[in-house]
Order: C-alpha cells, then structure tokens, then sequence
C-alpha cells in the first residue's frame, strides 16, 4: 500500500495513543462527527505547498466545512493567517477567488519572498535579544500585525502546536485556552499570534528554543497533572511543534472522525561519509530519531485509515500522484519534477516567484487528487493549476 491509498470509514479508536495514561484520571470522550485539517511543518516549503491545498479546499467547499485547523511549524505559519483572515472570507466557491486570492495567498506569497532565518539568528545573538523574539518580530511586522489569539475564530477552532523542552509535552495555543497537560490550562489567553507561531517554528537547533513569559496566576487550578508550579507556570520553554508531532495531528485525531493531512515535511538525506566529531555527529543521530520518529507517525496514521479507525485522506509533497489512481483525470505531475520541490530545504529563506508558483500548484494538485479518489469522488476536476504557465 502507497501513503496516498487509503480507505475512509468511520472513527473508532486513536492508534496514535491508543492506552490512557493511568495517571491521568480524565479518560479521552470517543471522537466527534466533524472534519478537521492537519498542516504539517517544512519551513517556507510547507507555508507555500499547504496554499495550494487550501487553495483547492476552498473552492470544494471543504475549507468552510473544517471544524478544526491544527497546524506545526512552517504550516502554523500559514494558519495562522488564513485564521485572522477567516471573517473576512465569504466562502463563494467561484473560480475566481476574488477574496480569498488577495487576503491569504498574496500575503503568504510575498513573505515567502524574504528571508528571515539568518538576519534573525545574527540579531539573536545580540545583549538582550534573542532568535525567538526577532523570529516573532518578523511574523508581526510582515502577517500578523499585532494581532493575539483572541482575534482568531472562535470556529473553526485553530490550535497551533509546539512543543515544550521542560516537559516533552505537546504545547497548544488556541483561542480558547492555550495549556500543556503536565503544567496547566490558561484560559482566553493574550498572547500574540507571532509568538505563538514563532514557538511553533522554532526548529532546533538555531531558532530553537523559544521563550515564553508567563504568569502563574493566569493558570486555571489543578489544570495541570504534576508540574503546575513555577518555575513551570513562570516561563515556557518551546521549540518546534514538529519535534512532538510533525504532522500536527493529535489534536484533531482525538477530537473528529475525519481527518485531512497535508504533508510537506522533509526527509532526512543519506551521507556516506557522517562527520564524527561530537557536534557534527550528534545532529546527525538527531535528525535519525526525529526521522523515525516522523515515518512511524505518517505510517500509523496511513495504517488507521486502511483498518477503517478514521475516515479522511493524506497528501505529501513527497507523494506520487500516480499512486491515486486517477490517471488522465489528475493533473499532470511528473513525479521527478515534484520531488524536486519536495528537496527544497527546510528554512526561512526566499524561494523565487516560479517556484512559489511550482509549489501551490503541486500543494493543489495533489489535495484535489487526494479527495477525489477518497473522499468525494463526484468532485470535478479542476480545469487547470492556478499558475498554469509554471505547471509542477
């Protein structure tokens, strides 16, 4: 079985955590009727491929049907503009896109165009600054403008994740409450979009980690299982959501029994010759575990949706869109030339015009395929990509 063929039913229960924690005494409510998205991390690569399959959900009317949007890393980062964009958004499922064109994609796009990791990682190392903040600072001045997750929508709900260094705990920010399960709840929290996003993305090593300032008494009581207590509650020490969960996924595969993935995360490359110093090897065995780590999540997700545990789809930069099964009524994708897009690196760093252009038609092509052969296969084929000219 391919990572793109999989078989939708109904939910039952979560392969990704099947067994309870015996030390938490509340025990997880069955998931609920709903659709929810899952926007996998990647840097710019993943911000820019996840336009293009919001781009096609859009105009299937699935974007408007989503309950829940949970995103990591470089797909906070587009989430987290298409959430302050929301109600603004009619929801016309007309070719033209007049709004959705504009106020989502044409904001991404010329973001995608600057690069932010470097001059943030110099300015970072300055007295009294540090990357995660200078990180922030670019995602508010160029996307975010001020804006905290209390202007999100209160639906569908949108929970963007990272991941907290002191506990190993998933760390969630959404408009109703931001919590990590050992430290605690904080309800209706303030906190500025750009740093929640920023601690999504905080990739390790050099943007990692981010800081958070807190204040104890925000948290609700007895909210957390053993660490509500400063220093815990006092300051959050987060890094990239894709550490815990590169796809993004436990928030809404505990909560909806149907589940759309889009992947556009990376791949580690073989090297026949490591480095062998400390440092140099030490990343190396790094990105071994956190690449296991990230296959044995993709495949247990692929695997639920073939033993009918959930209904949905899953889509990847790295997919082959023959695997669908489409043939002529796919967009032509030659998968050579869509793995070169899948290389692109994993940064912050301006990918040019055609590229951008490459990557939303392949992001787009892809997700239509993906729910076209398992989900709703009465859905038209699209005419064309959005940038026909530049193709894949």
């Amino acid at each position: 079985m391919t990572d793109s063929t999989i078989t939708i039913s109904s939910a039952a229960a979560s392969p990704v955590d099947p067994r309870p924690d015996p030390k938490r005494a509340h025990v997880p409510s069955p998931p609920e009727e709903g659709i929810a998205l899952c926007l996998s991390g990647g840097g710019y690569r993943a911000m820019v491929f996840h336009i293009g399959a919001l781009w096609r959900l859009h105009e299937t009317g699935y974007l408007q049907r989503l309950k829940r949007i949970s995103s990591v890393s470089g797909g906070s980062i587009t989430a987290g503009l298409l959430a302050l964009k929301w109600r603004e958004l009619s929801f016309a499922t007309d070719t033209t896109l007049s709004e959705f064109v504009p106020k989502v994609v044409a904001p991404l796009r010329a973001f995608a165009g600057t690069t932010i990791d470097i001059g943030a990682i110099l300015r970072g190392m300055l007295p009294g600054s540090s990357v995660g903040d200078e990180i922030a600072k670019a995602y508010d001045r160029e996307l975010f403008r001020g804006a905290s997750l209390q202007d999100l929508p209160e639906t569908p709900r949108f929970v963007i994740n990272a991941t907290s260094v002191q506990s190993g705990a998933l760390w969630r920010f959404s408009r109703l409450y931001m919590r990590d399960y050992r430290v605690g709840k904080v309800n209706r929290p303030k906190v500025e979009v750009a740093k929640a996003v920023a601690a999504s993305s905080a990739f390790p090593p050099f943007l990692s980690p981010f800081r958070l300032a807190l204040d104890p008494a925000d948290f609700e009581p007895n909210t957390g299982d053993d660490l509500q207590r400063p220093p815990y509650t006092s300051q959050a020490l987060l890094t990239d959501g894709g550490v815990y969960d590169n796809l993004g996924l436990e928030t809404a595969w505990k909560r909806y029994t149907t589940i759309l993935v889009s992947d556009a995360g990376g791949q580690m490359a073989p090297e026949e010759g490591p480095k062998t110093d400390w440092a140099r090897h030490a990343y190396r065995v790094l990105n071994l575990v956190d690449n296991q780590v990230r296959a044995l999540r993709k495949r247990q997700v692929i695997d639920s949706f073939e033993a009918k545990i959930r209904a949905g789809t899953y889509w990847g930069i790295r997919t082959n869109i023959a695997d669908y099964g489409l043939g002529q009524h796919a967009l032509v994708c030659p998968h050579d030339r869509t793995m070169k897009l899948a290389d692109i690196a994993t940064r912050l760093s301006a990918i040019d015009d055609l590229t951008q252009d490459r990557l939303i038609n392949w992001g787009y092509a892809v997700c239509d395929a993906a729910l076209r052969r398992w989900v709703d296969p009465k859905l038209t084929k699209p005419t064309d990509f959005p940038y026909p000219n530049a193709k894949v």
